[in-house]
């Protein structure tokens, strides 16, 4: 059964890059994009009609900022790239990495609210002043960590393989007493489970949430100016979570999309000794993966 989740899971993984090969990526992108800008001509409405006082206005806004949310998780986003990533690449549990998906979605919505208060009131910047700076600045430096970020995967990945072929090397040379570290030599060759938990810690799990969070939403800060200027910001902000909420729920299912492939993949290799060189070799390709397509975006926003 292990060899066969295995399989499955290689074959989803093949299907996955052959709809990417064929440019099906690409549809979904215009689809999200159409969908944007669909909701964001809703949000527009909706907005109006909470001026207006109409009944049920704030109830159907919310809703229209929760789709925009997610029509801007499917299209071409950060946040996905990197939650997603790190699951694949990781060792890190479903709940962990579905609770960091909301809580970066919701402080992603919160660096719009900061940035929108601090240009209207302080700054006295305009909608495509704060647009510009997002776009300009603060997306390439988002993409830029995310880079950082995949570096960082292929560096720990290259450690953890050299351990692994250094421990299979020692394991021919003498035996070992029971846990990680070697009787002969006297230091550890692999992790062991305490290790490995500390790795995927509260400091992994703040650099993916800062990563993404430096980056405002653009239609966060739409709706966040608009609302500025209207004189009701607080119903800004309340849309903003709304949006940000629905940018979570699609990145939480990535995020259990990623975790669930990782452990399929791997199933079959539970009782292998590869499982110890594998599990690196994954994260390094990963983590490349990650750094190019983030790089590259990090550098066309320049």
């Amino acid at each position: 059964m292990p060899r066969l989740i295995s399989l499955i899971s290689l074959a989803l993984i093949a299907l996955l890059l052959a709809l990417y090969a064929s440019g099906a990526d690409r549809a979904l992108t215009q689809w999200a994009l159409s969908g944007q800008r669909a909701a964001q001509d809703a949000m527009a409405g909706g907005l109006r009609a909470l001026r207006a006082g109409e009944g049920a206005a704030l109830a159907g806004f919310l809703l229209v900022c929760f789709s925009y949310g997610f029509f801007h998780a499917a299209g071409p986003g950060h946040g996905k790239l990197l939650i997603g990533g790190y699951g694949a690449a990781r060792a890190v549990g479903a709940w962990r990495l579905s609770s960091v998906a909301l809580i970066a979605s919701l402080a992603q919505g919160l660096s719009a609210v900061a940035l929108v208060g601090a240009g209207v009131w302080i700054w006295q910047l305009g909608r495509a002043q704060m647009t510009d700076l997002a776009d300009r600045l603060l997306a390439p430096l988002s993409f830029g960590a995310i880079a950082l970020i995949g570096l960082w995967l292929v560096w720990r990945g290259l450690v953890r393989l050299r351990a692994a072929v250094h421990h299979h090397h020692h394991h021919h040379d003498h035996d070992h007493h029971h846990g990680s570290d070697c009787a002969t030599c006297g230091h550890a060759h692999l992790p062991d489970p305490a290790d490995i938990a500390a790795a995927t810690g509260w400091r992994d799990m703040a650099l993916l949430i800062g990563a993404i969070a430096i980056r405002p939403c653009t239609g966060a800060l739409f709706i966040l100016i608009l609302t500025a200027q209207m004189g009701i910001f607080a119903i800004g902000v309340v849309g903003t979570l709304a949006m940000a909420l629905g940018t979570a729920a699609l990145t939480i299912v990535v995020a259990l999309g990623a975790v669930m492939m990782r452990r399929g993949v791997l199933a079959g290799l539970v009782d292998s000794p590869a499982l110890a060189r594998i599990q690196p070799m994954i994260e390094i390709a990963v983590g490349v993966l990650v750094a190019i397509i983030a790089g590259r975006i990090a550098l066309a926003a320049l």
